[in-house]
């Protein structure tokens, strides 16, 4: 069984895949390039009976998933793949299995706040004038009695707001399910979402990308937040309107924002988000990169291969795919909470 690695640019596979505990009939690639171009990541798949994806670094559309024949198994880490198309894999008889990791909300959520205190302190451009021979910078301000509004309340939102309080924070919420019991229950006061985005001194986003909340954020709501306002994005980057956000931030009509997701990744070298220096920082989509995330992947990685070996697959999000064969295609076949 050929197996593929996709975009391991941390050479996590060889630290966290139990090498010796996978059948012996299985043999493992691992690549640690991104490769952009469909035809190329075609040419590259094509031997492969299953491949093993990190979340949503390689999208794996119908244009991709119907010209790769030895394709039986893709799986992907994290639970849901929005990159993935499912009904693609199906008609194609290929099970899409996830691997998820109940400890992906802290990591996020930590990073969440390494974040926030990056531009609350203004750490990186301290350590980078420090190397330059500055001593001294700017003064920076404290998270405590500060509010920090949250854009979805789920596991991962109600991590965030956990902490927050931690930090003495006042919380404020907003999603469109969201109830004033699970607004309680996670010490944040339920408000609307302009009073969300106007109130607050730190907008931090953890809503599931849909129809919905694409472009949510844009340049109305963007326009309601204080001057001395940061935003935060450890979700997905088309929730907010980026063009817009550059603009804002340009304008400098809010403090500044951090980002650890964009429209493209990786991001290209001309976007304009990296010119923007002052009251940024940006980090390479690294909130589930942790250590007891990957444990979390990789072992999970290695129990599927082996069911699947075995006979007795676990895991699928697409069941019905297994009782196709190769190529029998028949007919008729929002909150980050």
């Amino acid at each position: 069984m050929q197996v593929a690695i996709l975009d391991d640019w941390e050479d996590a596979a060889a630290r966290f895949l139990a090498w010796n505990d996978l059948p012996a009939s299985v043999d493992v690639t691992v690549f640690r390039d991104h490769v952009p171009d469909e035809q190329e990541l075609v040419e590259r798949l094509r031997p492969f009976d299953a491949v093993m994806v990190m979340r949503e670094r390689t999208p794996l559309p119908a244009e991709v998933l119907t010209r790769l024949p030895n394709l039986r198994l893709l799986v992907s880490s994290g639970g849901r793949n929005a990159s993935i198309d499912m009904d693609a894999a199906t008609q194609q008889g290929v099970a899409v299995c996830s691997v998820p990791s109940p400890r992906m909300s802290d990591s996020v959520a930590e990073l969440t706040f390494g974040l926030m205190l990056s531009l609350a302190r203004g750490i990186p451009q301290q350590e980078r004038g420090l190397r330059s021979g500055e001593w001294g910078g700017t003064v920076g301000i404290s998270l405590s009695g500060k509010t920090i509004g949250l854009l979805g309340l789920g596991k991962i939102g109600g991590r965030v707001a956990s902490i927050a309080q931690v930090f003495g924070m006042r919380v404020l919420a907003w999603s469109e399910r969201l109830t004033d019991e699970r607004a309680e229950e996670a010490g944040a006061r339920r408000v609307g979402l302009e009073e969300c985005v106007r109130e607050s001194d730190f907008v931090s986003i953890h809503l599931r990308l849909s129809d919905r909340t694409k472009g949510l954020l844009g340049a109305s709501l963007l326009g309601l937040m204080k001057p001395t306002a940061y935003l935060v994005n450890t979700s997905r980057a088309p929730i907010i309107d980026t063009s817009a956000l550059a603009d804002a931030l340009a304008e400098r009509r809010i403090a500044g924002a951090a980002l650890d997701v964009f429209e493209t990744e990786p991001i290209p070298t001309d976007d304009p988000l990296l010119a923007l220096d002052s009251g940024t920082v940006l980090t390479p989509h690294v909130g589930y990169v942790l250590d007891t995330t990957y444990e979390d992947f990789f072992t999970g990685y290695g129990e599927i291969l082996r069911a699947w070996v075995e006979g007795s697959p676990i895991d699928a999000l697409n069941p019905e795919a297994l009782s196709r064969g190769p190529g029998d295609v028949r007919d008729g076949d929002e909150d980050r909470e």
